[in-house]
């Protein structure tokens, strides 16, 4: 089963490690990603192509004029549709990068989670019942990160 996510990158030049990014994204299986540039007026864009260049499972999709976030996610999203079959499509918010140190540990840690991201979704879709469309099954990748990092942070607890 295939999982798209989307990432929604805006004026992090200085937080993308070309390098690190290119190896955790090489290591990804059965993941599309789509990175979307949102206007950046740094170097952004040409760091992300650069990236794709060595990365089979990365697309870009490069929005002109600066958008909201969620419309940024509905551009990728209609991306994603027209050129994969995926059967779940996630996404992470520019704001959310900076949680990480750059965004080289978000794909690290997306990529060691990303079993448990499809089985988190797909639960999730479950419990709604019924078929929904491609932009009401978008799910917010950050949800089960910081759940992750809670349930981390409280056995870590139990530990000392």
């Amino acid at each position: 089963m295939k999982l798209g996510i989307i990432i929604i990158c805006h004026n992090i030049e200085n937080d993308i490690n070309i390098r690190h990014c290119v190896k955790y994204l090489n290591k990804v299986k059965d993941i599309e990603i789509c990175l979307v540039n949102n206007n950046s007026k740094d170097d952004t864009y040409n760091l992300l192509k650069e990236i794709k260049g060595y990365c089979e499972n990365v697309s870009i999709v490069n929005i002109k004029k600066f958008k909201s976030d969620n419309s940024a996610v509905k551009a990728g999203a209609r991306f994603m549709s027209s050129q994969f079959n995926l059967k779940y499509v996630g996404f992470v918010n520019s704001n959310f990068i900076y949680e990480y140190e750059d965004l080289s540990l978000l794909i690290k840690s997306i990529r060691d989670n990303q079993v448990d991201i499809s089985n988190y979704n797909q639960s999730i879709s479950n419990k709604k019942g019924v078929k929904l469309t491609m932009f009401q099954s978008l799910f917010p990748v950050m949800d089960y990160l910081a759940k992750m990092d809670l349930n981390d942070y409280s056995k870590l607890n139990h530990l000392s």
